[in-house]
């Protein structure tokens, strides 16, 4: 159990689990891109764990740059996606795999896929360790995802609730 602000999180994804899930990925990835070096364009900040740990797993070659978007305040979407730190690469002709901690509404991650296509590359994928089918507003099309979770909120691992909470190795889950 973890308390931040006025919230409590109780356990929800356990370290073993998530380790688990990331041997597989890595290995479905590896198998994916077996002649290829893609491009890891991480979406900070909440999925730098997970793209390290993900990373660590990887034995193609590949490289790794980060974006950071937001389009949270407090503990809901607002469904507005602000860049905040642009991507400098040239990512024309490159298959790109762009690493999310969570889809729940599509439409950050969607946004980020938008802009990135319009810079030709040869393939873009993503990979996001939570996604949250209940709360889609827009169709996404995901080559990874680690956990399909309920519509609830979530911390740890990365994720955070107002800047706090991303140092725990366990996702928590909000308490009922």
């Amino acid at each position: 159990m973890l308390t931040v602000h006025d919230k409590t999180f109780v356990p929800f994804i356990d370290q073993p689990t998530l380790e688990r899930r990331l041997d597989e990925l890595a290995q479905q990835i590896n198998q994916d891109y077996q002649d290829k070096e893609p491009l890891l364009v991480v979406v900070l900040n909440g999925a730098f764990i997970f793209a390290a740990d993900l990373m660590k797993r990887l034995t193609i070659p590949c490289r790794v740059t980060f974006i950071r978007v937001s389009s949270y305040q407090q503990m809901g979407s607002t469904g507005v996606m602000r860049e905040i730190l642009g991507l400098h690469e040239p990512l024309a002709g490159q298959d790109v795999i762009l690493i999310e901690d969570i889809v729940d509404t599509g439409l950050t991650i969607q946004e980020v896929r938008r802009q990135i296509a319009a810079q030709q590359p040869e393939s873009i994928a993503i990979a996001a360790l939570l996604f949250k089918p209940a709360a889609l507003k827009t169709e996404v099309d995901l080559a990874y995802i680690g956990f399909e979770i309920e519509n609830r909120f979530v911390l740890g691992y990365g994720l955070d609730y107002d800047g706090l909470g991303r140092n725990s190795p366990d996702i928590l889950v909000l308490k009922d």
